[in-house]
């Protein structure tokens, strides 16, 4: 439940629905260890803005989660657990409603880990942060996409490749990209980032048709289906 500042909070993309068809709930990054309150609007937030702004004029009812803190603060995981809250709250409003995940970093982190809620479909895990501890088991039945630039600093793409294998070998339909020339915060081939999330999310809640280059990458074997690089003509 959220605490006294009114975090953590759901904060609506777009047009409100009061019956929506899809959801979209979009989790920002944030740091691996940070107290700070998660109220102010910072470049974390404002990056996944126009992720969430490209969604909803597209359909679905899209949600920016704000978390209580800035940190995922192991072991308490707290981003996890606001995404597990949202969750909880999304499925209390909109009964039924399947939900698309897509997280950033941090917010990647809690969207691969929370996919075990029952309104959710799908993840889109971009950069996630990931550390060889974050278990699979809550993916099956989820389609998940994940991508990495290959000019990552921040983050481990090693990581991310090792953990889509674990999914794979579980059952999982998972894909994973790499984007040539793009860092962790995806300032670089913005409009490809976009274009993969919009095509992953819209296509997984059958509003457009599914994305050949998604689908084929779903259906290769490892390594060649978690090793998918985008080019520039995906956009």
């Amino acid at each position: 439940m959220p605490d006294k500042s009114g975090l953590p909070r759901l904060e609506p993309v777009g047009r409100e629905q009061d019956r929506p068809s899809a959801l979209v709930l979009v989790l920002h990054g944030g740091r691996a260890h940070s107290r700070e309150s998660g109220e102010p609007k910072r470049l974390t937030y404002r990056r996944m803005v126009p992720f969430a702004r490209a969604l909803s004029r597209r359909g679905p009812a899209v949600y920016l989660l704000r978390y209580r803190f800035r940190g995922w603060n192991a072991p308490a995981r707290d981003a996890l657990r606001d995404a597990q809250w949202a969750l909880g709250e999304l499925a209390e409003r909109f009964p039924g409603v399947p939900v698309v995940l897509v997280g950033h970093s941090m917010g990647g982190r809690a969207a691969l880990g929370a996919a075990g809620a029952s309104n959710v479909v799908a993840v889109c895990a971009l950069a996630p942060w990931l550390d060889g501890s974050d278990p699979v088991v809550q993916l099956d039945g989820r389609t998940v996409l994940i991508a990495h630039g290959d000019r990552e600093r921040w983050t481990d793409p090693g990581e991310s490749y090792r953990f889509a294998v674990r999914a794979k070998e579980r059952g999982v339909a998972v894909c994973r990209f790499d984007v040539p020339g793009a860092g962790h915060f995806m300032l670089t081939r913005i409009g490809v980032w976009n274009a993969l999330v919009r095509r992953f999310a819209l296509g997984v809640l059958g509003i457009e048709p599914v994305d050949p280059v998604i689908a084929n990458a779903l259906h290769q074997p490892t390594p060649s289906g978690l090793r998918a690089v985008l080019h520039g003509a995906h956009t």
